[in-house]
């Protein structure tokens, strides 16, 4: 499937550079949680922060409508009840999860304002713990994150866009993949985080003006009503000039 890159339009797979950074310069919970974790016999660690954001445009041109994040978000937390919310490291051009390139489980989700937020669950082995031998990509992740990389996670989907108002519009048919882990992310503010109450200066307020997709379509259709109203009772061959000289403006711009 082919993916859409900045700025097309279209069907195809909606790879996403945003969401956020796992923020290297203080690293001391992550680092506190991972040994209290060894000391209990458990593997793991969590990583917090803005996973998407509904009606701001990010950095690929793209805005994610209120009612469509949100139904999405609704059926991806079956997944996570299922244990079946994984994502990558790296970002591939695919639909398809690859289990080798599993480095990351996405454990809960939940909306503040316009801001998804979420929590990752990272499953570093017992072998990383204790020898520091990197086996499999999750321990890559924490290995360079102590030692100072900054990396983000992005989503994945596939779906319809549509350009509207001079905004490329996600359309109703997307479907919510999964994150990744990646190098590059593109929402402003976006940011993880391994104490999740460091994300909080990074978040959207609602007090920022979004993209409302479902007002802007109720006002689209007042005015198409405005426009039957205006044609209403007039002959075919008035209408049909009407409409020429209308096309003939829009042509240019």
């Amino acid at each position: 499937m082919k993916p859409l890159s900045k700025g097309k339009t279209g069907y195809g797979l909606l790879i996403e550079y945003d969401a956020g950074f796992i923020n290297p310069s203080d690293n001391t919970h992550f680092l506190r949680e991972m040994k209290e974790s060894s000391e209990k016999g458990v593997f793991r660690t969590k990583l917090y922060g803005v996973m998407q954001k509904y009606g701001v445009e990010n950095k690929n041109g793209r805005i994610y409508p209120e009612s469509l994040l949100k139904r999405e978000v609704e059926n991806y937390m079956k997944l996570i009840d299922m244990g079946a919310s994984a994502g990558h490291t790296d970002h591939p051009d695919s639909a398809i999860i690859s289990i080798k390139e599993v480095s990351m489980r996405v454990t809960n989700l939940w909306w503040e304002g316009r801001n998804l937020m979420g929590e990752i669950y990272l499953p570093i082995t017992k072998g990383y713990i204790e020898t520091g031998v990197i086996s499999h990509p999750a321990d890559k992740i924490a290995h360079d994150v102590m030692h100072g990389f900054q990396y983000g996670v992005s989503s994945r989907g596939v779906g319809s866009l549509e350009s509207k108002g001079g905004k490329n519009i996600v359309q109703d048919d997307f479907e919510l993949i999964c994150w990744d882990f990646v190098t590059t992310p593109s929402t402003n503010g976006s940011w993880v985080f391994s104490d999740k109450s460091k994300a909080e200066p990074f978040k959207e307020s609602l007090d920022v003006k979004g993209y409302d997709v479902e007002s802007d379509f109720n006002e689209e259709k007042k005015n198409l009503n405005m426009w039957d109203y205006m044609l209403k009772g007039r002959s075919p061959q008035k209408i049909d000039k009407i409409n020429n000289v209308f096309n003939s403006f829009l042509d240019k711009f």
